[in-house]
């Protein structure tokens, strides 16, 4: 039943569902949502690996490693905002959802996007202060300071999203309610609307401009300047082990930003089919939270070295362990 909502003299029409249309008569669909399954098995796997491997090493209780930790989370969540609930709507053949969990939904995947964003922005913080101030990186990069930055950061995304969302629930959906998308999207809802949409337009613009555009302008600035400082350095090999240091960093940047830039740039210059559209923009969503704690795993020595310790000492204490069982049952 439709809900009608009235607020100072105005009406709003909220329907009691959305329908979300997903992948449009293509041939073995199933097939593409079981995959996204495994992704996001593999996403749960890893993330959890990295976030327990933080925890549990001491040798990473520090502020670098408390924005990995926040980013795990982030990637961690996010994918299971998106995949889980949508995955099992597809496999399922039911479609609909109601119009509280449809915002609520929207709200986390968008709150978990802006988190990836900006967490980014803090490595990269890190990073130009660590080889453009490397005297004063333990004095300025503290974790007091790190935790502060990723306090701000979920503040900043939660107002942002919130806002995004609110805006929402002031339309009017008289007619369709198909969202031409693959889980409860910003723009295609509120092109739906039959009232005025013109400050979800603006605020979408806004969004893009400040979760994408500009940290990763200054992302480009510090790269930038470590690039400045990179130049003075005059030994190769201490040069190269600088720049060892931002590899990780930099795919990570690369995996995220490029392709949400290439769907955004696609979708505004050229006509793309909505299926194709929906794949590239899903795996853009996906991918990148799957394959963060990998390259963290193998491209970061710190983490390597942690992983051996730790599991140098599973080993001890579990050769500890089984000797005292096997008395016992003796």
């Amino acid at each position: 039943m439709t809900t009608v909502v009235p607020l100072e003299n105005a009406t709003f029409i909220h329907p009691p569902a959305f329908y979300i249309s997903g992948l449009y008569n293509m041939s073995h669909a199933k097939y593409y949502y079981m995959f996204l399954c495994f992704i996001y098995a593999v996403t749960v796997l890893g993330n959890a690996f990295i976030i327990g491997t933080i925890y549990l090493a001491r040798t990473l209780h520090t502020a670098k490693y408390i924005a990995v930790f926040n980013l795990a989370l982030s990637d961690l969540f996010g994918s299971s905002a998106i995949i889980p609930k949508y995955a099992y709507m597809f496999l399922r053949e039911n479609q609909y959802i109601s119009y509280e969990d449809c915002l609520t939904s929207m709200f986390f995947i968008f709150l978990f996007m802006t988190m990836q964003s900006y967490t980014l922005l803090a490595l990269a913080f890190d990073r130009v202060i660590a080889i453009c101030f490397p005297l004063r990186y333990h004095a300025i990069v503290t974790k007091t300071t790190m935790i502060l930055i990723i306090g701000g950061i979920w503040l900043v995304s939660v107002f942002l999203v919130a806002v995004r969302v609110a805006l929402i629930t002031r339309l009017s959906f008289c007619s369709s309610t198909t969202v031409y998308s693959y889980f409860c999207d910003h723009g295609p809802i509120y092109r739906l609307a039959c009232n005025d949409n013109s400050p979800n337009f603006m605020m979408a613009y806004v969004n893009i401009a400040v979760m994408l555009c500009l940290p990763l302008m200054l992302i480009a600035i510090s790269y930038v300047c470590i690039g400045v400082a990179l130049l003075k350095i005059s030994h190769g090999a201490d040069r190269l082990k600088a720049m060892k240091t931002c590899t990780s960093h930099l795919l990570l940047v690369a995996m995220f930003y490029l392709p949400i830039i290439g769907v955004y740039i696609t979708a505004l210059t050229t006509y793309i089919h909505p299926n194709t559209r929906i794949i590239n923009s899903v795996l853009t969503q996906t991918v990148p939270p799957m394959l963060n704690p990998i390259i963290y795993s193998l491209k970061t020595e710190e983490v390597l070295q942690s992983i051996k310790v730790l599991y140098r000492r599973f080993k001890v204490n579990f050769a500890m362990e089984n000797p005292v069982k096997i008395i016992a049952k003796n």
